[in-house]
């Protein structure tokens, strides 16, 4: 899968995202904002050079939380993403992960 297009990867983990939101599905849309971060998330350290072994969105953006290279409003974004859900599905906060998700591939990609 290395040879697609990181922003087509995106792009089709954002449509994916939205009709998982349209049936509904705001677990799987989630999931489809997380994967679409974790591509830009990738991408950029793979720009900088930096050598990631983990397969797994969430560490990445784990390592984007970490990053003191970024502004505090792209870390939040990325913390936003981590956020576990309550034992009635809702996020802590009342954040669209969709949105914040799109925001931080947009931020990473053009970096």
């Amino acid at each position: 899968m290395e040879s697609v297009n990181p922003q087509a990867q995106i792009d089709a983990e954002f449509k994916h995202a939205e009709q998982a939101r349209s049936r509904g599905n705001e677990g799987q849309a989630r999931v489809c904002a997380r994967r679409a971060a974790g591509i830009a998330a990738r991408e950029y350290f793979a720009r900088r050079g930096e050598s990631i072994r983990t397969p797994s969105a969430y560490d990445l953006l784990h390592l984007l939380i970490e990053d003191s290279t970024l502004s505090d409003d792209l870390r939040q974004t990325a913390a936003h993403l981590t956020l576990r859900v309550d034992e009635e599905f809702k996020l802590p906060v009342d954040v669209d992960l969709i949105t914040e998700a799109k925001k931080l591939c947009e931020e990473l990609i053009n970096r």
